[in-house]
């Protein structure tokens, strides 16, 4: 176990100083206002620090994000296009988890830019514009290879959540 990592974690201030009420409402009207547009489901979570069971047990960010991907049920969309934006701020860490219908249809490495892009401006500690350019550029790229079905409708909350 990383004794520093801990200390960070445990220590790190609430996800609504880095999102106060003002930016997760700009962040729901872009994910409504984006999903128009695709196929797909967003949904943004953030998370202040790890729980302490992942903490101690050296487990990977990936593993919790995908814990939360069940936890919300964002697989629980009827053509499997949800896509989860999982924050952890106490690691600086973005992870982006699609489900089964994305991953069949978007490239590989189409998620690392966001990534990459995101965490650029999460390390200027610019949250909004970061989780704004995110879900933009999320919904550009599944605008392009999940064109809006037939009988398409809203099946995930477009609310962020703090976790």
């Amino acid at each position: 176990m990383d004794a520093m990592r801990w200390l960070r974690h445990w220590f790190h201030a609430p996800a609504s100083r880095a999102f106060p009420p003002a930016a997760m409402q700009e962040i729901q009207a872009a994910i409504a206002a984006g999903e128009a547009r695709h196929d797909g489901e967003i949904c943004f979570a953030v998370e202040a620090r790890l729980p302490a069971r992942y903490l101690l047990g050296g487990r990977r960010v990936r593993e919790r994000a995908e814990s939360v991907f069940a936890d919300l049920k964002v697989w629980d969309t009827e053509r499997r296009t949800g896509v989860l934006i999982y924050v952890l701020l106490g690691d600086y860490t973005i992870e982006i988890i699609p489900d089964r219908g994305v991953v069949a249809r978007v490239p590989e490495g189409s998620w690392e830019r966001i990534i990459g892009f995101m965490g650029e401006q999460f390390r200027k500690e610019q949250w909004k514009e970061g989780a704004l350019d995110g879900i933009i550029a999320t919904h550009n790229l599944l605008e392009l290879y999940l064109p809006p079905g037939p009988g398409r409708r809203n099946a995930l909350p477009d609310e962020p959540i703090v976790l």
